[in-house]
């Protein structure tokens, strides 16, 4: 079709006004604000565990546990803190493959959320599987700080494959209330596999009889335990079906107990550990959590009745620390049988070929507890260092890309839930064994014992390592890693 002079100048004319429109629907797009995917709100708020049992605490959006945070591997997720509370807070958004400056604690730079502020976080959720968020301010003293409060939640970042046939998925937060402090005693260990060596007693006696406070320090104890926010006979039951395959996911919300898991009847076939699947599933008839720990395990309903799942310490179990799973058409009082006497071994769920990749750098510590050294509270050491928020020391130097094997060796008769932020480990060594393949960012290191796990340096970053007891962590207990 023949166009005339005018027809052009007139096409023309437009092509700077449609240029114009797509640059301003592109500047109006950019400055529209970005929409949150979650919102979470931090104030104190109160709990009913049980009708005659109503505590005061703080928490996320006023519930207890927190809300269940779903996010897509791989695909930018961005949350609105707003902090009503009268002090700075920090969410950790734990097990995160994360940059320092999200990851929630201030030790690696992350900025607190300011009294009656608000922050928005983004970042981009991995690994996929079961991880959690709490907060990670320093308590000391204080029982109405830090993981001693209700700030905890779970949060699912949904994997390309789910390990494991089921018919559906249940979360159980477990957590207790109430606290208080006692003059330390003894932790039970004979569940943990592995044995106590003579030369880490002699090490733990040593610091013992150097101690000026020859007590032990203060521990703290609690008055109320929960499941989701309830104590048992409470809260709804699990309904089940007979030939159902539930997949629980499991999470000690504890501030410092370790928690034990069971269905009478019923074993756990235990697919995943702190969200990242493990190379041999096993059938076990218990579950142990360290603090901070996650089990994602697959339990066949094939036992019908009415059941009590709860932990193995009567007095835990009696004080709310159990949730009842009911079969359809069942009725009757919920019944409760102590499994088998049984050892927690990690190495377990590893590669039946146990090798490694060789380290590049191995790094030993040796943990000591000095009794009341600090008020009446236990000091503890690394390496005969205790940490410091001033020096923010002791702290290693790493170079990115290369694989450290991290060696701990345990001198106090206590329990340590070891944390990594930002990266996952590799088991090497456990309960004197060596192992593969099992991948966590939280394990249990038994009273006098020794364990090696292994990490690639592939997220650089300030880097925070400590026990995950609260207790512990606040009275010397940590450790930084930088990338030169």
């Amino acid at each position: 079709m023949p166009i005339d002079r005018r027809s052009l100048l007139a096409s023309g004319a437009l092509l700077p006004l449609i240029g114009l429109q797509t640059r301003l629907a592109h500047a109006a797009e950019q400055a529209a604000p970005e929409t949150a995917d979650y919102t979470l709100r931090i104030a104190t708020g109160l709990v009913e565990l049980a009708p005659e049992h109503i505590v005061s605490t703080t928490l996320y959006n006023g519930q207890f546990p927190g809300p269940l945070l779903r996010f897509k591997e791989g695909e930018r997720a961005v949350v609105d803190v707003y902090n009503d509370t009268d002090t700075p807070e920090l969410v950790h958004w734990h097990g995160q493959i994360i940059p320092s400056d999200v990851d929630g604690a201030a030790e690696e730079g992350s900025p607190y959320v300011p009294p009656h502020g608000m922050r928005r976080i983004a970042f981009v959720p991995k690994p996929a599987g079961f991880r959690f968020y709490h907060t990670h301010v320093v308590a000391g003293g204080d029982l109405n700080r830090g993981t001693y409060t209700g700030q905890v939640g779970p949060v699912y970042i949904e994997p390309k494959n789910e390990p494991g046939a089921y018919d559906r998925e249940v979360f159980l937060v477990l957590k207790e209330c109430e606290p208080s402090f006692s003059r330390g005693g003894d932790m039970a260990m004979d569940f943990l596999a592995g044995e106590p060596m003579k030369e880490l007693k002699e090490i733990g006696k040593k610091a013992d009889d150097q101690a000026k406070e020859k007590a032990k320090g203060y521990e703290v104890g609690y008055d109320l335990f929960s499941i989701n926010g309830k104590m048992l006979g409470h809260g709804e039951p699990i309904r089940v079906k007979h030939g159902e395959r539930v997949l629980f996911h499991v999470l000690n919300g504890s501030a410092g107990e370790i928690r034990s898991l069971a269905l009478p009847g019923h074993t756990f076939r235990v697919h995943a550990l702190e969200g990242n699947p493990v190379p041999t599933p096993r059938d076990v008839p218990v579950l142990w959590l360290g603090t901070a720990e996650r089990v994602s395990t697959v339990v066949e309903m094939n036992h019908p009745g009415v059941w009590v799942m709860g932990d193995l310490a009567d007095d835990d179990r009696k004080r709310g620390l159990g949730i009842v799973v009911e079969y359809a058409g069942a009725n009757g009082k919920p019944q409760w049988a102590k499994p088998k006497p049984f050892r927690w071994d990690y190495a377990q769920f590893g590669k039946a070929d146990s090798s490694t990749t060789r380290p590049d750098e191995t790094m030993e510590f040796t943990i000591v507890k000095h009794n009341g050294a600090m008020n009446g509270f236990n000091q503890w050491t690394l390496n005969d260092e205790a940490f410091s928020m001033e020096t923010m020391k002791p702290m290693y130097k790493v170079h990115e890309r290369r694989r450290y094997r991290l060696k701990f060796r345990n001198a106090s008769d206590d329990i340590h839930p070891l944390h990594l932020h930002r990266h996952s480990f590799e088991l090497v060594r456990v309960g004197g064994k060596p192992t593969a393949g099992v991948l966590k960012d939280v394990v249990m290191l038994g009273g006098f014992q020794e364990i090696e796990f292994d990490f690639v340096a592939d997220n650089p970053g300030t880097t925070l390592f400590h026990c995950h007891q609260q207790l512990h962590m606040d009275f010397g207990f940590m450790a930084l890693f930088y990338y030169a």
